[in-house]
């Protein structure tokens, strides 16, 4: 049987005062440190809208969504995560996009932080890159679902 274990440490970092309020005041890191020994890769996404999208191939790079840029860092799910934030964050949308990024590739910005229901959520502190995007695919509204790429889900 083969183990992997993942390595956890506290970091300070900044925490909202929501958080501090239910009890969530110490943000999570995978350490970096452990990376050269075991391989952490993972896929995050972020669910843009089309005009987000077309900002951020214009632009280049964006500093969030609205409730991104109020709360201080891009929310980012991981893969057990992002169809739930499709439904309770995006329900009804049908001009949306998903983009996923390799989680290793965005470095020392990525912090993987306590949030809905105590769950650690990547947080990218830092703007999002359009070189750092693996892949984009619409995400359409298939009877008031959103229909996520085979094999995603």
């Amino acid at each position: 049987m083969v183990t992997f274990f993942l390595m956890l440490r506290v970091r300070p970092a900044k925490v909202k005062a929501s958080a501090r309020s239910q009890g969530l005041n110490l943000p999570l890191r995978l350490d970096r440190r452990c990376r050269s020994r075991h391989h952490t890769f993972m896929q995050v996404y972020k669910i843009l809208h089309a005009r987000e999208w077309s900002a951020l191939r214009a632009q280049e790079q964006t500093a969030g969504a609205p409730i991104d840029l109020a709360d201080g860092f891009i929310h980012l799910s991981g893969p057990d995560q992002v169809a739930q934030t499709a439904a309770l964050h995006f329900a009804g949308a049908d001009d949306l996009v998903l983009l996923a990024f390799d989680s290793d590739a965005l470095g020392a910005d990525l912090e993987w932080e306590a949030s809905r229901g105590g769950a650690l959520f990547p947080h990218l502190y830092g703007p999002l890159k359009l070189a750092d995007v693996e892949w984009a695919q619409p995400l359409p509204l298939v009877n008031d679902t959103h229909e996520f790429p085979a094999g995603l889900l």
